[in-house]
């Protein structure tokens, strides 16, 4: 599902025009790009956690080459899935 997929369901199932609907989906991610760069987590119930981790500096090999190649640390976005998500897709997988 895209950022335009998510417009179109506000478009067709709220009755938002597409301008609407396209800034809404926007001004969300805009928000969530905002307060995971200033080091908080964004929570949504029943759907999952956003947060800002480190990754510690690694040795990678170059699958080419089979050199040795040094991985820095660095900052990455992780997402824990809510308990209830994380059900919903064992029930609908059949696990």
């Amino acid at each position: 599902m895209t950022k335009k997929d998510l417009a179109g369901v506000l478009y067709e199932e709220i009755g938002f025009s597409r301008r609407e609907s396209a800034e809404i989906v926007n001004f969300f991610f805009d928000l969530m790009r905002e307060r995971l760069m200033a080091g908080e987590e964004v929570k949504l119930p029943g759907f999952g956690t956003f947060r800002v981790t480190r990754r510690k500096s690694r040795i990678g090999r170059n699958p080419s080459t089979g050199e040795e190649v040094d991985i820095p640390s660095r900052l990455t976005v992780v997402f824990k899935p809510s308990r209830f998500l994380r059900k919903k897709i064992d029930q609908k997988r059949g696990d």
